[in-house]
């Protein structure tokens, strides 16, 4: 009974009732109370992203504990960073992060849209809706929301020869991003990657065979995609040949030294011939593991080990360039790049276990001499290496999001090949279904499917906000042309074109995406309005 949160007492009738303990200690918010208090929180950290949606948002400086500065307008990354301590903006922190792990793109739309649901129930509410049934409201408007975009949702062909269309969409990914002055050659960095990776027919793509690497410095246009691995790693030794073409490559867990007892031991060397025998046979060895590599036919030796400076000398003396401390995801990737085993004993080591590429090199940045090694011209051509430059480390850091954000969104059309326009369009015209779905019900939840549509206007209306356009006059223009044109693809126009119609300005998003945003957000808010009571430590007691 130790851990029973109160005492049981009876009262002068024999009934008996409990008397809780540290009730002082305890803050408790009940019923609606508890209910509007969680959808002010949602909806603050709802407006705070809303500035960073679409390609005019705004950027945000996130300044971690440690002074560490990051720049960015990716939600996840925002939310990740924000310090919360509110338990429902600890749920929209998590409903940006499982949006960007289940699609990549979409992390501030799907919070502006919980932001907005939660805003329209608190009117409903005040109106004396149940809670209960708002949220069964917003189920069925989300379902219908749902049965419009499938009914507005255009094929897309996934063709790895015609990689145009992919790139068009990879560049909406990117327009709202830092990249945006050189988001062609991104966008085709992140198509050209996936597709070289993706198993079309299968309609999968191993995002484990796309590394990412940066080095600060030199300009973002700098940036490549590298048919193979490239490694922060360079040649053991100084006088190793910089460049080495066909190239069998040993790829060895084993360090180069002598090997050890297991056990613990006590070596006592009494005198100089002792020392010598031992220096003798060090030496011995060392030149056995090196004629074992050679007699393998490798001319390349891979080691996630460190050798000191006499095995590394012998390496050089018996022409054998070598690369020491590369990590074990590198290791892996090179052993998938080049169709090599990777190897955990000298003695296994046979030529078949041997990787093959056509051309291994040192690459050199700037005055600072660092260096990295790329390995290229591979047996497998599936694994693959995007390079970013850039001036410094916050944008490299936000090139990196972003890029990943692009390479997110062509695999999910990889897997469906179903797309919407954007630019709110989508948005747009599931808000019409919703508000013409609401008059054909007598039951109480029309009020819900009216709020709800109203919750979906949200994203057009940010979009014409952040752009500069009058917000309230946008979206009312583009509803009634939708209805008049009976035109699904028009959207805001944020670039000031004079063109409303997102289809020729190739704005396109997945229809996965979408879908995924309008079902987590009804969700999570589905989840908050059934929440009545809130029991938390009050700080300011004893």
């Amino acid at each position: 009974m130790s851990a029973f949160p109160g005492t049981f007492a009876f009262d002068e009738y024999g009934r008996p009732f409990i008397i809780l303990r540290d009730q002082e200690r305890q803050k408790r918010i009940t019923g609606t109370d508890a209910i509007k208090t969680h959808i002010m929180a949602a909806r603050q950290i709802a407006s705070t992203l809303k500035t960073s949606l679409g390609p005019k948002g705004l950027d945000k400086i996130m300044v971690s504990p440690d002074g560490d500065v990051t720049v960015t307008n990716d939600g996840a990354t925002i939310m990740k960073l924000m310090e919360v301590d509110h338990e429902i903006a600890k749920l929209m922190v998590q409903l940006s992060q499982s949006q960007d792990d289940e699609i990549g793109d979409g992390t501030t739309g799907v919070v502006v849209l919980a932001g907005a649901l939660l805003e329209q129930a608190e009117g409903l509410i005040d109106r004396g809706i149940h809670p209960i049934r708002i949220a069964d409201g917003f189920e069925l408007a989300a379902q219908c929301a749902i049965k419009q975009l499938d009914a507005i949702a255009k094929p897309f062909p996934v063709d790895p020869k015609n990689k145009e269309p992919l790139i068009q969409i990879a560049m909406t990914t990117l327009g709202s991003k830092i990249v945006n002055k050189c988001h062609r050659q991104m966008a085709e960095m992140a198509v050209d990657a996936v597709l070289n990776v993706a198993d079309i027919e299968k309609k999968d793509v191993n995002f484990e065979l796309i590394k990412i690497e940066t080095k600060v410095g030199g300009r973002m246009e700098d940036s490549m995609l590298v048919k193979g691995v490239i490694v922060d790693k360079t040649l053991s030794h100084s006088q190793m040949p910089k460049e080495l073409k066909n190239v069998k490559l040993a790829i060895l867990t084993c360090p180069f030294e002598p090997p050890k007892p297991k056990t613990k031991h006590k070596l006592d060397v009494t005198s100089a011939e002792d020392y010598r025998a031992l220096r003798e046979y060090e030496q011995e060895k060392f030149t056995q593991m090196v004629k074992q590599v050679k007699d393998a036919g490798a001319t390349l030796a891979i080691c996630q080990w460190g050798f000191d400076d006499e095995a590394n000398h012998l390496l050089l003396q018996q022409e054998l360039p070598a690369v020491r401390w590369v990590g074990g995801p590198e290791i892996e990737l090179i052993a998938i790049a080049t169709g090599g085993r990777i190897v955990p004993r000298f003695e296994e080591l046979t030529a078949e276990k041997l990787g093959y590429a056509g051309l291994v090199r040192e690459m050199s940045f700037g005055t600072s001499k660092d260096k990295m090694l790329v390995i290229e011209e591979c047996k497998n051509s599936k694994a693959v290496t995007i390079f970013l430059r850039g001036g410094n480390a916050m944008i490299i850091a936000e090139a990196k999001r972003s890029i990943h954000d692009a390479i997110c969104v062509v695999r999910s059309l990889v897997k469906d090949s179903r797309i919407v326009y954007g630019g709110g369009a989508a948005e747009i015209s599931c808000s019409l279904a919703v508000a013409k779905e609401a008059d054909q019900l007598s039951t109480l939840e029309q009020y819900a499917f009216r709020a709800f549509s109203v919750a979906l206007e949200s994203i057009p209306l940010a979009l014409a906000e952040n752009s500069g356009l009058h917000p309230i006059e946008t979206l009312s223009e583009l509803k009634a042309s939708q209805v008049a044109e009976k035109k699904p693809s028009l959207g805001v126009d944020c670039m000031l074109s004079g063109d409303s119609d997102m289809k020729s300005h190739n704005v396109v998003e997945s229809l996965h995406s979408k879908k995924q945003q309008i079902l987590l957000s009804t969700q999570l808010v589905k989840m908050i309005l059934k929440i009545d009571d809130v029991r938390s430590k009050n700080e300011g007691g004893m």
